[in-house]
């Protein structure tokens, strides 16, 4: 049996095992971000303005973008869990949260003083960020490419990495309930900075423990 059809052989058997996938997918990000929020919540918590800033679109829209990269990563994930499978929608929705972040700084350009824009960049826990994003997304990426594992993806690098691009979407969400750093500028350096780095891990992670 030559390449072509192992995989061909390979695609069809995944097809009739969707649901345990997905079952295993739902189960292993659980108990991952399940990790990632009782660290949250015994060391960092709720930001104390949290309440207060729900009528904040700023605030809110933190979460729209972090749950979208969480919500698209992991629709690429899945697709790319099966052998030869197209990436379609999937591979394109990827690119939805950073089109929404362009968008919401472009409004802050709009709309803040200028002399104000590199405050607002910089922030107040730029560093904070950029440790406790990738920190707090290794116990979810640990869960997908656990998950992945149980499928057979023929691109194991990009595999990797779109657990990784989830992954940092579920840990910037809890990241962004305690941040008190709200401007799209903000999110635009120091969140994604942060996702950079779980991604370069994850493609690695991917490229070693995903092969077959």
């Amino acid at each position: 049996m030559n390449t072509d059809d192992l995989i061909a052989a390979l695609a069809a058997d995944n097809d009739t095992k969707a649901t345990p996938l997905r079952r295993s997918f739902a189960v292993d990000v659980a108990l991952g971000f399940t990790a990632s929020a009782a660290f949250f919540f015994a060391f960092l918590g709720l930001r104390k303005t949290f309440f207060a800033s729900l009528d904040d679109p700023r605030f809110l829209f933190k979460f729209v973008f972090t749950a979208t990269m969480a919500a698209s990563g992991l629709a690429l994930a899945l697709r790319l869990a099966r052998p030869g499978a197209e990436t379609g929608a999937a591979g394109r929705a990827v690119w939805l949260a950073p089109a929404l972040l362009v968008a919401a700084c472009g409004v802050e350009l709009a709309t803040v003083p200028a002399d104000q824009w590199f405050a607002r960049m910089i922030g107040q826990n730029a560093i904070h960020c950029l440790i406790l994003v990738p920190f707090m997304a290794l116990a979810p990426l640990a869960g997908l490419l656990l998950a992945l594992r149980n499928g057979a993806p023929t691109d194991p690098h990009r595999a990797g990495a779109a657990a990784a691009f989830a992954a940092s979407g579920l840990s910037a969400t809890l990241y962004a309930m305690s941040c008190p750093d709200d401007s799209p500028f903000f999110l635009a350096v120091w969140y994604m900075l942060g996702t950079a780095i779980v991604v370069a891990v994850g493609w690695l992670a991917g490229g070693r423990l995903l092969r077959w």
